[in-house]
C-alpha cells in the first residue's frame, strides 16, 4: 500500500514495464525516411550511437547509417535511409530505397532479375518514421499517404516547427493524427527539442503493432479501379510481389516503371490483363490514369493540409527562452554559448574558491606547519591534521561551490542544453554529450566528477569516461601547473600543457572507445524547459555526489598521509629517491631529490607543489631546473596517477579491474608524454644552439 506520509528523498520509485522489454531479438528496426534536407540525418545525429555503421544499399543505392539507441529499457535499430520525395517515377537509387523499405535483404522472386544482390544484414523496418518539414508540410503529405499503404507502424516527425509557428503558420498535430491515424510528434531536431518525445512514440507504436488508418483513393478513382484491383488479388501475383495489395494497386495503376516491368517479366500471361484493366480505368476518368492518380494524392493532401493548419498571425512566443535558446542550442553558435557557460561557471568558482580557501584550508595548514614534532605519535598526529586539512582544502574551496553551482545549472535546463549541443564532439572520442557534466566537474576535483560519471548511460560509457575524467586538470593540478608554469614558463608554457592534456583525452578516448566498442548504443537527450531551481533539491543532489568524500576519500587520506609521513620520519626518502631513480633521473632527466615530491603526489597533487620547494630548500627553482626539466615535469604531474582519494572512488563505482587498469593508462601516458615532451625540448634546444 503507498504510505500516507511525506516522500522520502532516499524513496524508490517503481516503474511499471508496458510489456516485455524490446532488446535482443524484440529490438525493432526503425527506418527514418523523408524528402532531403528535412532533418533526417539531424534527428539521427540527435540520438546515435558514437558506434554508426555506414553502408551502400546493394552496392549502388545511396548510403545508409545504422546504430543501436537506448529508449529507456527498451531499444531500437535506427536506420537513417537516403532520402526520397515520392515511390513514383523512381530512379534508380530510389528503386533500391524501396525495395529495402519493402523487403530488407529477403528479396522477393520478383527482384531475380537484378544485378545487384540484397546485401546480407540489413532486415526490413518494422517502424517507418517520416520526417515532415512543416513548412512545406502539404507537399510531403503526400509522401505520408504513400506511406500509409506499407502496412507497418507509421510515426510522423514534425521538424521546424517553431519556423512555421514564427511565419504565423500554426499546426494542428492531434487533428493531423487523428486524420493519418498515426502519432504525429513536433520537433525542432537542430535544437533536439521533442527528440525524446518522438523516440517514446516510436518504441509505443512499435510494441502495440499500430499500423496508421487507411488512406484509399477518392470515390470514383476507386470505383474506376475495382477490375484491377480484383486481378491483382491473384494468389501467384501476392506470392512474387510480397507487398500490400493497396500498395501494389496504386503502384501498377500509376503505370510504376519498376513494378510493371518486374510483373511483365515474370508474369508474362498476366501483363495484358493489367493493361486492359488500366485501359478500361482510363475510359471512366477525365484524364489519363497516372494523371488523375497524382491529382488526386495531391489533392487529399491539400485538403488534409487546409484541415489541420490556421494563420494566427506572427508568433512571439516566450521571448527570453526563445534567445537562451537561440543561444545554447543554435547548431552554429551553440557551442560558444555552451564555452560561455564554462567560462563563467569556472570564474564563479575560482572567484569563491580563492575567497574561501583563504578563510578555511589556508588557515588551517598555516596553523598545522607550527606543530613541528619529533616523537613518532606526534608525527602521526600531525599528519592526522594534514589529511584532514587537505580534505577540507578539496571540499570547501573548490568541490561544494562547483558541484552547487552545476545542480543548479541541471536543475534550471542549462546543462541539459550544453550536453546535447556538445554530444557530437564526445562522439569522436566515443562519448555521449551526457557525460559533459562530470567533465566540468573534473576542473574542480576528479572525486565529485567519477561519482556524477557513475550514473550516466551503460557500463561503457561510465568506465571510458571515469578513465578520461582523471586526465582533466583538477583545481590541485591546474594550481601547480599556474603556480611554476605561469611563473617560470610564461603564458605559452601554461597553454601548451593545457592543450596538450586536451589532445590526450581525445586520442585516449578513440583508444578507449575501440576497447570497449562491443557495446555502444545511442541515447536520446531530453530538452527540457526552462525552470527555476528549488534550492533543497539541489542541495540534496550536491550531497548525493559529494557525500564519496565523507564515506570513502577520508579515511584513506588520513591512512595514507599516516604512512608517507611515517616514511618520512624514519628517513626513507633517500630509499625512496633511489628507487625511483629510472623514472627521475634517466627518462625525465629531473634532479633525484623530485623522487619524494612525485610519490606525495599519489596523495594529494598540491603536497607536490609544496614538496619540491622542500626537495630542493629553495622557493626559487630556476637556479636547479631550466626550462626543459620544468615544462617536462609539469607534464608528467599532469598526467600522473590520479590522487588516492579519486583512485578511492574509482574502485567503488568501476571496480578493481578498471580502477588498477585507469592507474596503468595514467602513469604509462605520463612517462610517455613526460618523455617526448623532453625528447622534443631537448631537440629544439640542441638546433637553436
Amino acid at each position: 500500500m503507498p504510505s500516507s506520509g511525506p516522500a522520502s528523498p532516499f524513496s524508490v520509485t517503481a516503474i511499471p514495464l508496458r510489456g516485455p522489454l524490446l532488446r535482443g531479438d524484440r529490438r525493432p528496426r526503425v527506418a527514418l525516411i523523408g524528402r532531403y534536407g528535412v532533418g533526417k540525418s539531424t534527428i539521427f545525429d540527435a540520438a546515435s550511437s558514437p558506434v554508426v555503421r555506414h553502408e551502400r544499399l546493394a552496392g549502388v543505392g545511396g548510403a545508409y547509417q545504422e546504430c543501436v539507441v537506448d529508449v529507456g529499457l527498451d531499444q531500437i535499430a535506427l536506420v537513417d535511409l537516403p532520402s526520397i520525395d515520392s515511390l513514383h517515377h523512381l530512379s534508380e537509387h530510389d528503386q533500391v530505397v524501396l525495395m529495402y523499405l519493402l523487403w530488407g535483404d529477403q528479396w522477393p522472386l520478383v527482384t531475380r532479375h537484378e544485378e545487384s544482390s540484397a546485401s546480407a544484414g540489413f532486415p526490413a523496418p518494422d517502424v517507418l518514421v517520416q520526417v515532415v518539414d512543416a513548412m512545406t508540410l502539404e507537399k510531403d503529405l503526400e509522401l505520408s499517404l504513400e506511406l500509409g499503404l506499407f502496412g507497418r507502424p507509421l510515426v510522423i516527425a514534425l521538424n521546424r516547427v517553431d519556423e512555421a509557428r514564427r511565419k504565423g503558420q500554426f499546426i494542428n498535430v492531434q487533428a493531423l493524427s487523428e486524420r493519418l491515424g498515426a502519432p504525429v510528434i513536433p520537433t525542432v531536431a537542430h535544437m533536439g527539442k521533442g527528440i525524446a518525445t518522438l523516440f517514446e512514440a516510436i518504441v509505443e507504436v512499435a510494441r502495440e503493432k499500430a499500423c496508421p488508418l487507411p488512406q484509399p483513393p477518392t470515390r470514383h478513382i476507386a470505383e474506376s479501379l475495382k477490375p484491377l484491383k480484383a486481378l491483382i488479388a491473384h494468389p501467384e501475383i501476392e506470392d512474387v510481389f510480397r507487398v500490400p495489395r493497396a500498395l501494389l494497386l496504386s503502384q501498377l495503376a500509376e503505370n510504376d516503371d519498376y513494378f510493371l516491368s518486374a510483373l511483365s517479366r515474370h508474369l508474362p500471361s498476366l501483363a495484358p490483363e493489367i493493361a486492359l484493366a488500366r485501359t478500361q480505368a482510363e475510359q471512366t476518368l477525365p484524364r489519363p490514369l497516372r494523371e488523375e492518380l497524382h491529382a488526386d494524392r495531391h489533392h487529399r493532401a491539400a485538403v488534409l493540409f487546409e484541415a489541420v493548419t490556421s494563420a494566427r498571425g506572427v508568433d512571439s512566443g516566450d521571448g527570453w527562452r526563445r534567445w537562451l535558446d537561440e543561444l545554447f542550442l543554435h547548431p552554429r553558435w551553440g557551442l560558444l554559448g555552451s564555452l560561455l557557460v564554462f567560462a563563467l561557471v569556472l570564474l564563479i568558482v575560482f572567484e569563491i574558491s580563492t575567497f574561501l580557501d583563504s578563510w578555511t584550508s589556508a588557515r588551517l595548514a598555516s596553523w598545522a606547519q607550527q606543530w613541528q614534532p619529533a616523537s613518532t605519535a606526534g608525527v602521526v598526529g600531525r599528519a592526522v591534521a594534514d589529511g584532514l586539512v587537505g580534505l577540507v582544502g578539496i571540499v570547501v574551496p573548490y568541490m561544494l561551490p562547483l558541484v552547487l553551482l552545476l545542480v543548479a545549472l541541471e536543475e534550471s535546463g542549462v546543462m541539459h542544453r550544453v550536453a546535447f549541443v556538445v554530444d557530437r564532439g564526445f562522439h569522436h572520442i566515443g562519448l555521449h554529450g551526457g557525460v559533459a557534466v562530470p567533465f566540468l566537474i573534473g576542473l574542480g576535483c576528479n572525486v565529485p566528477a567519477i561519482s556524477a560519471a557513475a550514473a550516466i548511460g551503460s557500463r561503457r560509457e561510465r568506465v571510458v569516461s571515469a578513465i578520461l575524467i582523471t586526465f582533466v586538470p583538477c583545481s590541485a593540478r591546474s594550481a601547480i601547473i599556474l603556480a611554476i608554469g605561469g611563473k617560470y614558463l610564461g603564458g605559452l608554457g601554461v597553454f601548451a600543457i593545457f592543450m596538450l592534456t586536451l589532445v590526450v583525452i581525445a586520442l585516449l578516448g578513440k583508444l578507449l572507445a575501440r576497447r570497449y566498442s562491443d557495446s555502444a548504443p545511442g541515447m536520446v537527450l531530453a530538452i527540457p524547459p526552462y525552470t527555476r531551481p528549488v534550492w533543497g533539491k539541489v542541495w540534496r543532489k550536491t550531497w548525493e555526489r559529494t557525500e564519496d568524500i565523507v564515506t570513502i576519500v577520508t579515511p584513506l587520506l588520513v591512512i595514507g598521509s599516516i604512512v608517507l609521513a611515517l616514511l618520512s620520519h624514519f628517513g626513507a626518502d633517500a630509499l625512496i629517491n633511489t628507487a625511483l631513480i629510472p623514472v627521475t633521473v634517466w627518462w625525465l632527466g629531473l634532479p633525484v631529490v623530485l623522487g619524494v615530491p612525485i610519490l606525495f603526489g599519489v596523495l594529494r597533487k598540491e603536497l607536490s607543489l609544496l614538496m619540491i620547494y622542500q626537495a630542493l630548500g629553495t622557493l626559487e627553482i630556476t637556479p636547479l631546473l631550466d626550462h626543459v626539466q620544468i615544462f617536462t615535469f609539469l607534464v608528467f604531474l599532469t598526467f600522473y596517477v590520479p590522487c588516492l582519494s579519486t583512485f578511492a572512488v574509482m574502485l567503488k563505482t568501476l571496480g578493481r579491474r578498471e580502477a588498477w587498469f585507469s592507474v596503468m593508462v595514467s602513469l604509462v601516458s605520463a612517462l610517455l608524454m613526460a618523455g617526448a615532451a623532453r625528447l622534443l625540448l631537448e631537440v629544439a634546444r640542441a638546433i637553436g644552439r
